[in-house]
C-alpha cells in the first residue's frame, strides 16, 4: 500500500501505509532544507546552464540496496527530465566497487539532487543491511523494528526494514494498543487497563489489537489470565505478549506458559550476538530498536563522468 498521496508508483516492495506522512512531501522538505532560499549557488555559479552530464552510482561497501524509488522521486522533483536507470532493485545485494545506476540530464540538476538522494539511499540501505543480517540470525523468529525512528522519516525507516527482510511493528501510537508497565501503573492494574481500553474503543467504533508487556513470569501469568477471561475479543483482541528484558531461561518458560494462544515478542538487549539464541526460545517475533536508532549508513558515491 502506498503512503499518503503517493499511490501512482509501482514498487518491488511497497512502503508501509501512514495516514499523515507523504513521501513526496518528505522529499520536498529535504530539498528545501538543502537549497535554502537561493538554491545550489556553487553549481549555478560554476556550470553553464545548458551543460548535460551522466552520473554513476558506485557501491563503496557490501550490503543490501534500498531507497532506489526514493532517489528516483528526488531526481524527479528537482527536474522531471532527468533519466534514471538501475541495474538492481530494492532489496538486492550490492558489493564494493559495483556500479548499479546512472542518471542523465542537466548537470546542475544532478548536483542539486545528489546529496538528498544519497542521504536517503545510504540511510535506508544501512537499515536494510542491518535488518537482513538480524533477520537471518533470528530465524525461526521474525524480526521487527520499533518506533525508535528519526522524527519525520518513520515511513522511510520502516520501509527500509521491509526491504531488508524484516516486518513492521505498529506504525505509531494510533494503529495498535501496547499496554506497558506505565499504562498498567496509571490505570490501576493490567485487567483495569485492558477493560478501559476496550470501553474506549467500543465508544468510538474502533477495533484495534492489543499487546501486553510482561517483564516477569508472574506478569506473564497475569497477562494470560486476562487473555483467558477475554470478554470482548471483537472490540480489542489481545494478540501478543511482549517479553521484556527476560533471561533466555525465563523467556523459554514464558513461551511454554503462553503456548499457542497468542503471539510472543522478545524485546530488550537484542544484538546480532544475542538474537539467534533469543530466536531459539520459541518466540514469534523479536523487536530491535537498534535497526533504526543506531544505523550505520551504507557507503555509496555519486560521480559525474568526465564531459
Amino acid at each position: 500500500m502506498a503512503t499518503g498521496k503517493e499511490k501512482e508508483r509501482a514498487y518491488k516492495i511497497p512502503p508501509p501505509y501512514h495516514p499523515t506522512q507523504d513521501i513526496k512531501e518528505i522529499i520536498r522538505i529535504a530539498l528545501a532544507e538543502d537549497a535554502g532560499d537561493i538554491g545550489d549557488i556553487t553549481s549555478y555559479s560554476t556550470i553553464p546552464a545548458e551543460t548535460q552530464a551522466t552520473a554513476t552510482f558506485l557501491a563503496k561497501a557490501d550490503g543490501i540496496i534500498a531507497g532506489l524509488s526514493v532517489a528516483e522521486m528526488v531526481f524527479e522533483e528537482v527536474d522531471p527530465s532527468l533519466k534514471v536507470e538501475w541495474t538492481v532493485s530494492d532489496g538486492d545485494v550490492i558489493s564494493y566497487g559495483m556500479k548499479f545506476g546512472t542518471v542523465k540530464g542537466s548537470a546542475i540538476a544532478l548536483l542539486t539532487a545528489e546529496r538528498v538522494a544519497l542521504n536517503f539511499m545510504q540511510r535506508m540501505s544501512g537499515i536494510a543491511t542491518a535488518t537482513k543480517i538480524m533477520a537471518d540470525a533470528a530465524k525461526p523468529a521474525r524480526i521487527l523494528e520499533t518506533r525508535k525512528t528519526v522524527p519525520g522519516l518513520r515511513v522511510l525507516d520502516k520501509w527500509a526494514v521491509l526491504i531488508g527482510g524484516g516486518e513492521n511493528h505498529r506504525m505509531g501510537l494510533y494503529d495498535m494498543l501496547m499496554i506497558k508497565d506505565n499504562h498498567v501503573a496509571a490505570a490501576g492494574g493490567m485487567t483495569a487497563a485492558v477493560t478501559r481500553s476496550r470501553e474506549y474503543m467500543k465508544g468510538r467504533g474502533l477495533k484495534l489489537e492489543i499487546e501486553l508487556e510482561a517483564r516477569t513470569l508472574e506478569e506473564v501469568r497475569e497477562a494470560m489470565a486476562v487473555v483467558a477471561a477475554d470478554p470482548d475479543p471483537e472490540t480489542g483482541r489481545i494478540c501478543r505478549i511482549m517479553l521484556d528484558n527476560m533471561t533466555l531461561d525465563a523467556m523459554k518458560e514464558a513461551v511454554g506458559i503462553i503456548g499457542e494462544r497468542v503471539e510472543t515478542e522478545a524485546s530488550g538487549n537484542v544484538t546480532i550476538e544475542t538474537v539467534h539464541a533469543i530466536g531459539g526460545c520459541g518466540v514469534t517475533y523479536i523487536s530491535s530498536g537498534a535497526l533504526t536508532h543506531s544505523v550505520t549508513a551504507l557507503d555509496i558515491s555519486f560521480n559525474i563522468e568526465n564531459l
